[in-house]
């Protein structure tokens, strides 16, 4: 049994976690993309003054990066936002340290949170998630676990919001997996407005919390919410197709199972002759060619490397609210 001092660390209830798109208000969610796209423009224009005013906000303090998965763009994101405030980014992967192998969460969080000022996680559970962010002393930044993927979602509305400027009302298909992506990206896109309709395999069902939190959110957005099995239904006048891997990180021995479950689902010019005339695709990569086609993954209408791009600026969104600004929405 742990000391009861350990539970009652001086300002741990005033901290503020970015662990899923359900935790926040609609303002609040909003305030985050809108946050992302300013740090874009920024980033873009190359405004001197204001790199250096922002390169001083976290200058000589340390931002953990704790990966349990490897990762291109979560890595290269976070390692960036951490250097646009002046920070030094902390590759923590799982051969470096003892997180869960020779020490418990409990005392690797405490000992981890302790040196640095916040934690990028990309790990495998949700309950790993919820251990760092019941013990550590500074925020934890959920950057993927296997129910929640707030970054992306982020990103997606940034990318979503680049291309089609107004959001209310458009229709976003989901046509894939029940995963960690569509979980946040559900409801990050009932908050602003959209329209979202979601096809999986047969004996593939949402998650009943999500279900009701989506529910929840349109009911307050007016925007639908739609569920089922079949691709084509979901896709019917959709102004973004997004889809996912079918074969997660862990799950690489149920392949040949999973890709008869998913066959039907690759997202093709069957797809887009269905959808609306100025239908755009979404992926957050890696993709893997039994999940969309080549003429539509590289198409003109497709924004998965824009998506891409977009996850440094979500990152340093992210790490503005909860760490310079300490969960602080407002300033």
């Amino acid at each position: 049994m742990f000391p009861k001092r350990y539970f009652s660390t001086t300002g741990a209830k005033s901290l503020r976690h970015l662990v899923s798109i359900s935790d926040l208000t609609t303002k609040e969610f909003q305030t985050l993309v809108t946050k992302a796209e300013t740090f874009k423009q920024l980033y873009k224009n190359g405004d001197s003054k204001s790199f250096v005013t922002n390169n001083q906000k976290l200058l000589g303090k340390t931002v953990a990066l704790v990966f349990s998965k490897r990762s291109t763009r979560t890595r290269i994101s976070s390692e960036g936002a951490a250097a646009f405030f002046g920070a030094q980014p902390m590759f923590l992967g799982k051969d470096d340290i003892q997180l869960g192998v020779n020490e418990s969460f409990y005392d690797t969080t405490k000992v981890i949170s302790s040196m640095v000022s916040a934690v990028f996680a990309r790990v495998n559970s949700h309950s790993e998630i919820q251990q760092l962010a019941e013990h550590s002393s500074v925020p934890i930044i959920n950057s993927l676990c296997d129910t929640y993927h707030p970054l992306q979602a982020i990103a997606d509305l940034l990318t979503i919001k680049e291309s089609f400027k107004e959001t209310k009302g458009l229709k976003l298909a989901w046509i894939g997996d029940s995963n960690n992506v569509i979980n946040d990206l559900a409801i990050a896109s009932l908050k602003f407005g959209i329209n979202v309709s979601i096809a999986t395999p047969n004996g593939i069902e949402m998650d009943d919390k999500i279900l009701k939190t989506a529910q929840k959110v349109s009911k307050e957005t007016g925007a639908t919410f739609q569920v089922s099995h079949d691709p084509k239904l979901a896709a019917q006048n959709a102004n973004i197709l997004v889809t996912d891997t079918f074969v997660s990180m862990g799950q690489e021995s149920e392949t040949i199972a999973k890709l008869k479950q998913f066959e039907g689902f690759q997202i093709s010019e069957a797809h887009t002759e269905v959808a609306n005339k100025n239908w755009r695709f979404m992926h957050c990569l890696p993709r893997h060619k039994e999940e969309v086609t080549d003429d539509v993954f590289y198409s003109k209408n497709s924004l998965v490397f824009e998506e891409a791009e977009n996850r440094l600026y979500a990152a340093i969104a992210a790490l503005e609210v909860f760490v310079v600004n300490n969960g602080d929405f407002s300033k």
